[in-house]
């Protein structure tokens, strides 16, 4: 038998038993017999609620401190605490980014780092390259000649015919 059954076989208006006795016979502790439960949730709070789940609707990137603005706009004041109170309660939750949106493809190499061990002790020992694709010809762009990655002076191309492919 649940607690919850149990304590509606108590009787407290007229008993045969004592509650005492009752409670004891139902493994109840005799507080629980008294207590009375208000309403779970309050009708300001239900109209707050309701409100809330428009705003939610209307706008579902906001969070507590911005739904509670659009509150007070309504002419409905409500501080933060509360409005996230009632956001917990009824599962509401703001929509934005969250971290690793962006996962990698377990099918693309990784490539390694070739320079790991090497010791570089003298200028012009490692050299860096870049390549781009050309936006107004199907032609692969290649950064040729002497320059440094970054330098300032342009970049001269050799430009190489690709399938596209």
């Amino acid at each position: 038998m649940t607690r919850a059954e149990r304590l509606t076989r108590v009787e407290r208006n007229a008993p045969v038993l004592p509650v005492t006795r009752q409670c004891e016979l139902l493994a109840l502790l005799r507080s629980s017999a008294y207590y009375e439960r208000g309403p779970a949730v309050s009708d300001e709070d239900l109209r707050l609620m309701r409100l809330l789940d428009e705003l939610h609707l209307k706008y579902p990137f906001m969070g507590s401190r911005r739904l509670r603005d659009e509150l007070k706009k309504l002419g409905v004041i409500a501080n933060r605490k509360r409005v996230q109170r009632l956001m917990r309660r009824m599962g509401l939750e703001a929509l934005y980014p969250r971290k690793r949106t962006s996962l990698p493809n377990k099918a693309h190499r990784v490539f390694p780092y070739l320079l790991r061990d090497l010791v570089i002790d003298r200028p012009n020992q490692v050299w860096a390259t870049r390549h781009h694709l050309h936006p107004h010809a199907p032609r692969l762009s290649l950064p040729c000649g002497d320059r440094r990655l970054g330098e300032p002076g342009g970049v001269e191309l050799a430009a190489v015919d690709h399938d596209g492919g």
